[in-house]
């Protein structure tokens, strides 16, 4: 399997190694990290990239206060789009389930491998319960894009728009606004302080945006 040509390869690796290690693993994690850089830089990516991946665990480098297990977080962020197929459903229950062959390869116990798993799932709703720290924390710095600039954001849904260009116009327009909906319908987008102050109302303003373009 070919390594990730991204010039932050070797910074993402020591972070993959830093997490990885102060999570209880027990052999070289450099392999692994290796093997999910190359899942990040699939050509059938345009959105769900390595760079997504940066600037994910750079969100929950921001919002680690708010963790209870930082690590833990991080480690799902890792694996969270680590299988992605835009033509398939399940693609978070097969992340999570690389999670778990990857992980106990790696020594890790079954304490924080369940934990790692039960993060990657809750990243198809993006609604964790209230309490849910953790999961607070994930799901924030995995929305952060949408509470980007409007050129962020424009950048964003055209990089989602080419990862599904195998999907007609209409059907896209329709299956995107209901996504749109339903992250609209949620009471709030963002869990913790830090990210409702920062991101709630310009995520919401740029989704509102979207969506009327797209029911125009």
């Amino acid at each position: 399997m070919p390594t990730d040509p991204h010039p932050a390869t070797d910074v993402l690796l020591r972070r993959w190694h830093s997490a990885l290690e102060r999570s209880g693993a027990t052999v070289d994690p450099e392999p692994y990290g290796r093997a999910l850089l190359a899942r990040w830089a699939e050509p059938q990516r345009r959105y769900h990239t390595t760079d997504h991946l940066l600037a994910v665990l750079d969100h929950v480098d921001a919002l680690a206060e708010h963790a209870e297990h930082p690590d833990t977080v991080r480690l799902a962020a890792w694996f969270h789009d680590a299988v992605y197929r835009p033509d398939r459903s399940e693609n978070e229950e097969r992340s999570a389930q690389l999670a778990v062959r990857a992980l106990r390869e790696a020594g890790l116990a079954a304490e924080p491998i369940a934990e790692v798993v039960r993060l990657v799932r809750l990243t198809v709703g993006h609604d964790p319960l209230p309490g849910d720290r953790d999961g607070e924390v994930l799901c924030d710095a995995d929305l952060a894009v949408l509470g980007g600039t409007a050129e962020q954001y424009a950048a964003y849904a055209a990089a989602v728009r080419a990862e599904y260009d195998f999907v007609p116009a209409e059907a896209f327009r329709l299956g995107r606004a209901a996504v749109l909906r339903q992250l609209l319908a949620l009471p709030a987008l963002y869990r913790t302080p830090a990210g409702h102050a920062r991101f709630e109302q310009r995520a919401r303003a740029n989704l509102t945006t979207e969506l009327t373009t797209l029911e125009g």
